[in-house]
């Protein structure tokens, strides 16, 4: 489809802003290079409402709360995918843990607003601008008790707007900074039923796009959770263990913690075979509402659908899938 250069221009323009409309935040009006950060990443998340602080043994855990590493069991590679109104995102994830030592990690992530052909006039396109934020990580995470774990990310943070061609005054930019994540978790009760996490997430250096006048502040957020684990039926030996689990998630911005938003899931689950799962995000945005989704797991292949529900947006709602495979 064809675009004038005003309109490509425009179409950069709200691809530089949009992820603080789809990212189930609401970000200050300077953090937006990398407000894309807001995005939720992971199915399994995306349906308890984005209640993620808390929860923990899944590699997902590195973009909600990275202290959540430490109980992985096993290695594990994740693929996840999810579709908004402005982008297509795709987050690669690979975890091994290592005895005595804890879980390491690696995370490619890719926020893809598309592709735009410049039509300066009458004729054929002379270029086309390709707008994308991409961020890899770096994780490590350790229970320095039964009971206490830690986990850091350090994170590369890019914008990019890339053209082929001419595209006239739209030139390429690229912007990139450094910032990380620190997490803690403790669980305690009868067999850890009860579990709290605290995070502090995107914690660096400005995101500079043209100079340091105009460099944006990146997107720190603290955030502060809790989960609860009930065993509705003991395992056999042919049935596992019927649960069910209630995780609460409170999050602001650094310095502020004032006005938080809040986040609800629950869980139910057979087993890690059959999980299904419900949440809800309070928002200062009009992208609060419910979520649902449901995980399978067969063998080491485990598969996690989710569906976020806007109560007063006129957005696309976002679909959430996520592919995890045990090695």
């Amino acid at each position: 489809m064809r675009r004038s250069r005003s309109e490509v221009i425009a179409l950069i323009l709200l691809a530089t802003v949009a992820p603080a409309a789809v990212g189930q935040d609401v970000a200050s009006p300077n953090e937006g290079g990398a407000t894309f950060l807001l995005l939720p990443v992971g199915a399994r998340a995306a349906a308890l409402g984005q209640a993620g602080t808390a929860d923990h043994g899944t590699s997902e855990s590195v973009f909600w709360n990275p202290a959540g590493l430490a109980t992985l069991p096993t290695p594990e590679f994740g693929i996840h995918y999810s579709s908004t109104f402005a982008s297509n995102n795709t987050a690669l994830l690979a975890d091994l843990p290592v005895k005595r030592l804890g879980v390491i990690g690696i995370a490619a992530y890719l926020v893809d607003f598309g592709s735009q052909e410049v039509v300066p006039g009458p004729g054929l396109p002379t270029g086309r601008i390709s707008v994308r934020n991409v961020e890899l990580l770096a994780s490590y995470a350790t229970q320095l008790t039964a009971a206490f774990g830690i986990g850091v990310n350090y994170k590369l943070i890019q914008f990019r707007q890339d053209c082929s061609g001419d595209c006239g005054t739209a030139r390429p930019i690229v912007g990139t900074t450094h910032a990380v994540d620190f997490g803690v978790q403790y669980a305690f009760g009868t067999e850890d039923a009860f579990r709290v996490g605290l995070a502090v997430k995107h914690a660096g250096f400005k995101l500079q796009l043209e100079n340091s006048d105009q460099a944006d502040p990146l997107p720190t957020r603290v955030q502060f959770g809790v989960a609860y684990r009930a065993i509705l039926a003991r395992a056999t030996e042919t049935a596992p263990d019927v649960d069910a689990r209630l995780l609460l998630d409170i999050q602001d911005d650094w310095g502020k913690y004032d006005d938080p938003d809040a986040r609800i899931g629950v869980e139910f689950g057979y087993g890690q075979i059959l999980r299904l799962r419900s949440g809800y995000a309070i928002l200062h945005s009009e992208t609060s509402g419910p979520s649902i989704g449901i995980g399978v797991q067969v063998g080491r292949v485990g598969v996690d659908f989710a569906r976020i529900f806007y109560d007063s947006s006129s957005f696309d709602e976002p679909v959430y899938i996520s592919l995890r495979v045990i090695l």
